[in-house]
């Protein structure tokens, strides 16, 4: 088997100015709720949440 053990971590600052830990925080519960509670977020879920809040702002055009 190779499967490759995913540590979860505790919330990382955002490195995109303007967003916040509770923004991508809300996001990332509303992306990851059927994983949520029993497991944490992976450093990697994170970051895709924080990618994808991002993306959606734009979208929106609320960022730049």
């Amino acid at each position: 088997m190779n499967e490759k053990e995913q540590k979860t971590v505790p919330q990382p600052e955002p490195v995109t100015p303007g967003i916040t830990k509770a923004m991508v925080r809300e996001h990332a519960y509303r992306l990851y709720r059927d994983r949520l509670p029993e497991h944490g977020l992976t450093l990697e879920d994170w970051v895709l949440a924080e990618k994808d809040l991002v993306a959606k702002l734009q979208a929106e055009g609320a960022v730049e």
